[in-house]
C-alpha cells in the first residue's frame, strides 16, 4: 500500500475530469505532477504541485487551476480538505481512516510492506569493493562495501534482480609487487634478513603467507631468480589475499554472488572482442592525443596509439586502449569487463568506486554507452573518504596492515551493525567522520543507537503485554479498534509509517540507500517523542492492563514501527535489537 501513489492517482483523476469538462486543455504532460509530504506538517498531510507545473502549458494562472482542483478533491471521502497556498500549491488533509488503513496494511503485509515492483525484475549488476588483492581491506573499502551492499539490498527490495559482484584486479603490475613482497616473507621464514624496497608491501599480514609458501614448496625458491618463481608465487599470493578479503567481507556481513578475475580477460580474446565491437561502430582509430593539460611542449612526446572515440559519448578527450608498443592500457581490460557484463544480459550496471576514481567516471560511462548505443545505463557512485577518530584524536594506522586502518580494525572496535549503519549516515559522495567513541554513545546524537533503542523499546512492550495476558499477535493487532488513536503524536507516527513505501522507491530510483538510514532516524524520533509524551499523559502509554482495547490499538501502532524499522535495517544489513544492554 503506497498511500502517496493512491492520492496522486486521485489528483490525476481530478485533472482528467477538468480536461473532460474543458477546464484544462487535453494532451497535457502529467509526468511532473507530484504528491509528497509538505515541508511543514502544519500545512497538511500531503501537498501537490499540479497547478504549478500545469499552469504554463495550460496557459492559465496556477491559483485558478488549484482552486478548481481543490473543489474536486474535497469531494473525495479520503480527503478532508484541500487548501490553496501561495501562488498555487495545494495542501491536502486526509481522513484519519487512511492512517488506520496504513497501520493495518503494515501489520498484514509484514516485511513485504513497502516492497514494490519498481524494478520489474530487470537485471542489475552492482560491482563494489573490487580492491586490489594486495592486502586486507581498509576503512575506505569498508565504506564502499557497506554502500554497495546496502544499495544491492535496496534494489532487490524494490523489485530488481540483483547480482553482487567483485572485480579482482589481478592482471596488473600490483600483483607482481605482491608476489615479490610474499617472496621476501618466504625468505624471512627461512631465517634470512630482508629489506622492503621498490614499493613492496611491508604489512605483517604477509608473514603468514610467506610461511604458508614455505610449507608448500620448502626451499625450492630460495636463491632462485625471479623468472623461476614469480608466476607461481603471484597466483599463490593472490589466492591468499582473496581468502583474507573474503574473511573481511564476511565480518562485515557482505556476501558476493560473483568474483570476476581481471586476469581471465588476458590471452582469451575477450579484450579484442570488446574493442572489435567498438571498432564496428566506428569508435576505434589510430591517432595522436593532444598533450595533457599543464604539460610543457618540450616534455611531450607524441606517439600514435589506438584510441577510443569516447568524446562521442560524453567524455572530455578520447582515450587510449593500446599503447604504441602494442600492449594494452589499463582501460582496455576494463572495457572488456563491462562488455562481458553487457553480454551476460544485465539491463543496468552500477559501479561503486572510491573517491580517487573520479577521473575515471566519464570514460567508463562512454565505453558502456558506446558498446550498447546507450541501451544499458551505467551509474557510477563515488564514496568519499572516511576520517577516523578515537579519544578525540585521529585513529592511527594498523600495525598489521603497515600503512592504513583495516576494515577489521573498525569492526573489531565497534561491531558490524554499528559500522554498517554509521557508514550510511552520510550520502556516499560526502566526507564522513567516524568517531569510535561517539558511535557507541547511548544518546539521540548517535543514530544507530537511537533507531535500535526504538525497536528494543517496542519489543519490551510486546514482551510485557504477553506477560500480562494481552494478545498482541499481528492478526489480533490488525483487527484492533485503531480509531482509538487520536493524539497528534500517535498520528504523526502513523503518517511517518505511510511515507515508507514512497521513501524506499525514491531511494531505489536514485540509488541512494542513505535515505533509508535518514528515514529510520526520523521514524525513531517520532516514536520516542510519543513514548516521552506518555510519561506526562498516562493515556498515551502503550500498555494499560485496565484497558485491553486501548492497549492493543497503541501496541498495533508500535508494532507497525518495528515492522518498518526491521525492513529498513534489513536493507542496511543491520540486525534489529530486541533489547539494549
Amino acid at each position: 500500500m503506497n498511500l502517496f501513489t493512491e492520492i496522486r492517482a486521485c489528483v490525476l483523476a481530478a485533472l482528467d475530469t477538468m480536461q473532460g469538462q474543458g477546464q484544462l486543455p487535453s494532451g497535457l504532460d502529467m509526468s511532473n505532477v507530484t504528491v509528497e509530504p509538505p515541508r511543514d506538517p502544519a500545512h497538511g498531510d500531503m501537498a501537490t504541485n499540479a497547478a504549478m507545473v500545469l499552469a504554463k502549458p495550460a496557459g492559465q494562472k496556477p491559483r485558478d487551476i488549484a482552486e478548481t482542483l481543490a473543489g474536486l478533491l474535497a469531494a473525495d471521502d479520503r480527503i478532508e480538505s484541500a487548501e490553496v497556498a501561495g501562488p498555487g500549491f495545494l495542501n491536502l488533509r486526509l481522513s484519519d481512516t487512511l492512517w488506520q488503513d496504513v497501520l493495518r496494511a503494515t501489520l498484514e503485509r509484514g516485511e513485504a510492506y513497502g516492497r514494490s515492483e519498481l524494478g520489474k525484475g530487470k537485471k542489475v549488476n552492482v560491482e563494489y569493493v573490487s580492491a586490489n588483492p594486495t592486502g586486507p581491506l581498509h576503512v575506505g573499502h569498508t565504506r564502499g562495501a557497506v554502500f554497495g551492499d546496502a544499495l544491492a539490498s535496496l534494489l532487490d527490495y524494490v523489485g530488481y534482480d540483483v547480482t553482487r559482484e567483485y572485480y579482482i584486479n589481478d592482471g596488473g603490475a600490483q600483483v607482481d609487487v605482491l608476489a615479490r613482497s610474499v617472496y621476501l616473507r618466504y625468505l624471512e621464514a627461512h631465517g634470512q634478513e630482508i629489506a622492503f624496497e621498490d614499493g613492496t608491501y611491508p604489512g605483517d599480514y604477509l608473514i603468514e603467507v610467506g610461511e604458508a609458501l614455505k610449507a608448500k614448496v620448502g626451499d625450492a625458491y630460495v636463491g632462485q631468480p625471479e623468472d623461476v618463481w614469480l608466476e607461481e608465487v603471484r597466483d599463490f599470493a593472490t589466492d591468499a589475499m582473496m581468502d583474507l578479503i573474503r574473511e573481511d567481507l564476511r565480518a562485515l556481513g557482505v556476501q558476493m554472488d560473483v568474483f570476476y578475475s581481471e586476469k581471465s580477460l588476458y590471452g582469451t580474446g575477450r579484450i579484442e572482442q570488446a574493442l572489435d565491437a567498438l571498432e564496428a561502430k566506428g569508435l576505434i582509430y589510430e591517432g595522436v592525443l593532444e598533450p595533457p593539460k599543464g604539460k610543457k611542449p618540450e616534455d611531450w612526446q607524441p606517439r600514435e596509439q589506438t584510441l577510443f572515440k569516447s568524446t562521442e559519448h560524453g567524455d572530455d578527450v578520447d582515450r587510449p586502449v593500446k599503447k604504441s608498443d602494442g600492449s594494452w592500457t589499463y582501460f582496455a581490460p576494463d572495457i572488456a569487463y563491462h562488455y562481458d557484463k553487457v553480454e551476460r544480459g544485465f539491463d543496468a550496471l552500477i559501479d561503486v568506486f572510491g573517491a580517487d576514481h573520479g577521473g575515471y567516471v566519464k570514460r567508463m560511462k562512454a565505453a558502456v554507452s558506446g558498446l550498447t548505443d546507450g541501451r544499458v545505463p551505467l551509474d557510477i557512485k563515488l564514496t568519499q573518504l572516511v576520517k577516523l577518530y578515537k579519544n578525540g584524536e585521529p585513529f592511527k594506522m594498523s600495525k598489521r596492515a603497515g600503512t592504513f586502518v583495516t576494515l577489521r580494525d573498525v569492526v573489531d572496535n565497534v561491531g558490524r551493525d554499528v559500522t554498517r549503519f554509521v557508514m550510511l549516515t552520510r550520502k556516499n559522495d560526502a566526507p564522513l567522520d567516524f568517531d569510535f567513541d561517539k558511535v557507541l554513545e547511548q544518546s539521540k546524537e548517535n543514530p544507530v543507537f537511537y533507531v535500535q533503542y526504538a525497536h528494543a523499546r517496542i519489543c519490551s512492550v510486546m514482551r510485557k503485554s504477553r506477560e500480562a495476558g494481552i494478545d498482541v499477535d499481528d492478526a489480533t493487532l490488525a483487527a484492533a479498534d485503531l480509531s482509538l488513536l487520536q493524539d497528534s503524536a500517535q498520528l504523526a507516527v502513523a503518517k511517518k509509517i505511510a511515507e515508507w513505501p514512497r521513501l524506499v522507491e525514491i531511494a531505489g530510483r536514485t540509488n541512494e540507500p542513505h535515505r533509508v538510514a535518514f528515514y529510520l532516524y526520523d521514524l525513531a524520533s517520532d516514536l520516542h517523542s510519543l513514548w516521552n509524551r506518555g510519561n506526562d499523559l498516562p493515556a498515551l502509554r502503550f500498555l494499560d492492563e485496565t484497558d485491553i482495547a486501548g492497549s492493543q490499538a497503541k501496541i498495533a501502532l508500535a508494532r507497525a514501527v518495528t515492522v518498518v524499522i526491521s525492513a529498513g535495517l534489513g536493507i542496511l544489513g543491520v540486525t534489529p535489537a530486541e533489547e539494549m544492554r
